[in-house]
């Protein structure tokens, strides 16, 4: 029996069919087994990069530490700074001693000061600042003038008034650069600076203390904090 011409049409089109699929088919496979290797590759790029974040993330969780660490040690620095001298210690804990604080020959001058200075002592800093602010302003050309504007910048540090601090205490080193307690002041600015997060400035003041007043106990000091910034 012979094929009409709508069945030779459809084996036509059926061989036609076949012979695409069968061509097709190992560039499918092709295709499918670079798609397979880019997957692969994809995801060991992902495991690698997920590694290397980790990695980063627990050095990052460690130079945090060590930077909190350090910000404990600078207050406990600032809290030896802020003790009035009688010349036998130094200051952040490093060895050496330093000259005693000044001492007025007017006792109503002096007895105005010591006063203040023991509310600082006791940690009234509120009062402490009330009763220096006072002082400087009845003796403004007392030779204890640069002492009393330490412990006013020390007594704004204790009170969490960094600004205030630094403002006194950069006020101070201007006027008075050669006093005793200039490179404590210092000490004491790098260490609000680093509380307000602004350690490239610390960093700086620490460089300007190791430079300005090497051999002091505050430069020993100043040297060993600057690496940890």
């Amino acid at each position: 029996m012979s094929m009409t011409t709508t069945s030779k049409r459809l084996l036509s089109t059926g061989l036609l069919l076949i012979g695409t699929l069968t061509i097709a088919q190992p560039a499918l496979a092709f295709a499918d087994d670079d798609a397979r290797k880019a997957i692969v590759e994809l995801r060991q790029q992902i495991k690698t990069l997920t590694e290397a974040n980790l990695r980063a993330r627990m050095q990052l969780a460690d130079q945090i530490e060590a930077l909190e660490q350090e910000v404990i040690r600078l207050r406990g620095d600032m809290e030896q700074l802020g003790r009035p001298s009688s010349g036998l210690g130094s200051p952040g804990g490093t060895s050496g001693a330093r000259a005693p604080d000044a001492k007025s020959a007017d006792p109503r001058e002096q007895s105005a000061f010591d006063q203040s200075i023991e509310t600082f002592r006791k940690g009234q800093y509120k009062d402490a600042i009330e009763n220096l602010n006072a002082f400087l302003t009845l003796y403004p050309d007392s030779k204890l003038t640069p002492t009393a504007q330490f412990y006013l910048g020390s007594s704004r540090y204790a009170s969490k008034d960094f600004k205030g601090a630094i403002a006194t205490l950069d006020a101070m080193v201007k006027k008075y650069p050669r006093e005793t307690r200039a490179p404590d002041a210092l000490l004491l600015i790098a260490g609000c600076q680093v509380e307000l997060n602004n350690r490239p400035a610390a960093k700086v003041t620490l460089q300007r203390i190791v430079q300005e007043y090497k051999g002091t106990p505050a430069a020993e000091t100043a040297a060993k904090r600057i690496p940890l910034l």
